[in-house]
């Protein structure tokens, strides 16, 4: 019988747990934990993305700052923000939405970050040091999905991967976690060739191409777990990265689109700034 890998239910029995931790900080401290959400522009995808991010906080009983900057900030400005928030002892985590306007130096701005507030794992050093196995806050993304799969008791180790795409808040650190556990990895993304015959080997398929249904369903293994990190509004609702249609005649294991790895990756957001605030708040 195929599993249905829900995100939404899994994130919810996070949040319970969450919200007695941060109850506990408040008891024991008197303080409450933040999370600072940096908008620059008008994206109006981005804007909805953070007031999701800020809800999530309310409903664990955390507090949001919420910065908001013009579409005209500049490089500097943004670095001025970021270093504020990096200062102020009361900010337990530092969320900057990507994509910023284009004038922006958006890679100089993330690694600006405190990489103990570094709770999106968006850093250079955040990267490096999970990639070798060291002590860091996960991409929020690729994190949720390895705690949906191994929520779900799906194995990984000894497993050949496929995960297609290669951003850097996505992509990469979804290959390094997923090597990490002990699984084969092929790294392919839209420029790949024979990428058809690729993904037929993949025993688990992680689609995070950023291209709506690029991924085929006739391309897919039978008996293969299939995560989407992908969504892309449709008229009534919205598609992934992978076509999902008829997908429970062909996986073991899948995660829905919307459902399955979106409600991980907020969730993920506001556990790590959880345990941000625990660290800085018990030293």
């Amino acid at each position: 019988m195929v599993k249905l890998l829900d995100g939404k239910a899994l994130a919810a029995k996070i949040e319970a747990d969450l919200s007695q931790r941060v109850e506990k900080i408040k008891q024991n401290t008197g303080r409450t934990p933040i999370l600072a959400t940096i908008l620059v522009g008008d994206d109006g995808a981005s804007a909805t993305y953070v007031r999701m991010k800020g809800n999530a906080c309310r409903r664990v009983g955390m507090d949001s700052l919420k910065i908001e900057l013009p579409q005209s900030t500049t490089t500097e400005q943004l670095l001025a923000e970021i270093e504020k928030l990096n200062q102020n002892p009361d900010v337990h985590g530092i969320l900057l939405q990507h994509p910023v306007p284009e004038q922006i130096d958006e890679r100089a701005c993330f690694d600006a970050i405190d990489i103990k507030k570094d709770v999106d794992g968006v850093t250079c050093l955040g990267f490096g040091r999970m990639s070798m196995g060291e002590s860091a806050y996960g991409s929020a993304t690729p994190q949720g999905i390895m705690t949906l799969l191994q929520d779900n008791g799906i194995e990984i180790a000894g497993k050949h991967t496929v995960v297609v795409g290669r951003s850097a808040i996505l992509g990469k650190p979804m290959a390094m976690m997923l090597l990490q556990a002990n699984a084969t990895v092929t790294i392919c993304h839209s420029r790949t060739q024979n990428l058809a015959e690729l993904v037929k080997q993949a025993d688990i398929i992680v689609g995070a191409v950023g291209r709506a249904e690029l991924i085929q369903h006739d391309w897919i293994k039978q008996g293969a777990v299939v995560v989407d990190a992908g969504f892309h509004p449709r008229d009534g609702g919205g598609v992934g990265d992978i076509d999902l249609k008829n997908i429970e005649q062909k996986a073991s294991a899948y995660t829905p689109v919307p459902g399955g790895v979106g409600p991980m990756t907020i969730t993920t957001l506001i556990r790590q700034t959880v345990e941000a605030a625990e660290k800085a708040l018990s030293a």
